[in-house]
């Protein structure tokens, strides 16, 4: 079957949103110039409507910047905006032993502890991809003190702030593995070639050693320790988009390897999670299921989320970039018209981030406790690159 896809009208497509759309809406409404780093809780058309600070946010938004001005262009602007969102965070960000604090109020003091352990990684990636950016000594050591307490942390993420009891049902979790690979490759230019296999290697034997029930060829949120099942709400969570992510995270490393039958088994992993994630009645992906259909504890497993619908975006471009396999550009466009009649807004532009199941907007804001700059552009900007790097293959 003959590739449809006008690749290079999605890369004009996509990079034009990024550039003419998504990234001046962050430029305009989220800096804070009175207390510094930045405002992420706008409403539709921009308005700030809470002006809580959360430090993994910040880290995505100078990680952002950093990328788009080491990547796409070196714009001053840019490089200035990432300074202003690294500066407050190097400022009010962390505590005593290094570790970063969930969010601050809007003058930098501390509202929530640093139990969550993205916090940091976020912050290792955006003073990675700054100081790539600028040449800041100063921002180097932060990202490879902060890589170092995320790799001791690693076995207790959340350390004295875990609520669980110890030893009743300790859980292998997919989501520091797979944040741990992509992380890996983002500071690969500032570590050693040891270094930067010893986490790959590691995360990828939990990814596919633990994580992937290679029967149904999808991924669990959580398992138990020796890889088994485990038979509670966390253990037989799936989450496709999650998923699916995590699967791009790993076709990353694999390309970095040359390593084309894991790059084959990821793709295949993404199209059985598209499979098993996609809506029958309504289109779209679900934000969770449960790997034997019992009633779930999460109340927005039906939701539509952006991040879910762009992570699969980005998963599909790169697997046909890198294949030419046709089920790749079939999956990208499934998900490309769905997403693209839905998640823009005309009116005020940016991507809303809540659907209900009937695919409505559910929640209108375009930034909050958990959408930021981030999942957008990053999406918009990948998904340009890949279909660029195919069309002028073809």
């Amino acid at each position: 079957m003959p590739d449809s896809v006008d690749w290079t009208a999605i890369s004009q497509t996509y990079r034009s949103a990024l550039l003419q759309d998504v990234i001046p809406f962050w430029e305009k409404f989220s800096p804070d110039r009175e207390t510094g780093g930045y405002l992420t809780c706008l409403d539709r058309q921009g308005r700030v409507y809470d002006t809580d600070k959360f430090m993994w946010l910040q880290g995505r938004q100078v990680w952002m910047f950093s990328k788009l001005y080491n990547t796409l262009e070196k714009r001053p602007a840019w490089l200035d905006l990432a300074r202003h969102g690294k500066d407050f965070m190097q400022q009010q960000g962390r505590d005593s032993e290094g570790n970063w604090y969930f969010s601050l109020n809007r003058q930098g003091t501390p509202l929530i502890q640093p139990y969550n352990i993205f916090s940091d990684c976020f912050a290792a990636m955006a003073f990675s991809q700054y100081a790539l950016a600028s040449g800041d000594d100063e921002a180097r050591t932060i990202a490879r003190q902060t890589l170092a307490n995320i790799l001791r942390r690693q076995a207790n993420p959340k350390g004295p702030y875990n609520k669980g009891f110890p030893g009743t049902r300790p859980l292998t979790s997919l989501v520091l593995p797979m944040i741990l690979c992509n992380l890996a490759l983002e500071m690969e230019w500032m570590l050693d070639s040891a270094t930067l296999d010893q986490i790959l290697d590691s995360s990828l034997a939990v990814i596919l050693g633990k994580c992937l029930d290679r029967k149904h060829l999808r991924f669990h949120e959580a398992v138990n320790p020796d890889g088994s099942p485990a038979d509670c709400f966390e253990g037989r969570m799936i989450s496709p988009g999650h998923g699916i992510e995590a699967a791009w995270f790993v076709m990353d490393v694999a390309a970095r390897r040359g390593d084309k039958v894991l790059i084959n088994q990821c793709i295949d992993i993404a199209l059985s999670l598209l499979q098993y994630g996609w809506d029958p009645v309504h289109g779209g992906l679900f934000y969770f299921r449960d790997c034997k259909d019992r009633p779930q504890d999460r109340l927005d497993w039906d939701q539509k989320l952006w991040w879910v619908h762009l992570e699969s975006l980005v998963a599909f471009a790169k697997g046909y970039a890198l294949t030419g396999r046709p089920d790749c550009a079939e999956a990208f466009t499934r998900i490309h018209d769905y997403a693209w009649k839905r998640f823009p807004d005309p009116q005020y532009g940016e991507w809303f981030g809540y659907l209900n199941r009937q695919g409505e907007v559910l929640i209108d804001a375009k930034g909050g406790k958990w959408k930021g700059c981030f999942h957008v552009p990053r999406a918009l900007w990948l998904v340009s690159q890949a279909a660029q790097i195919r069309s002028q293959g073809e």
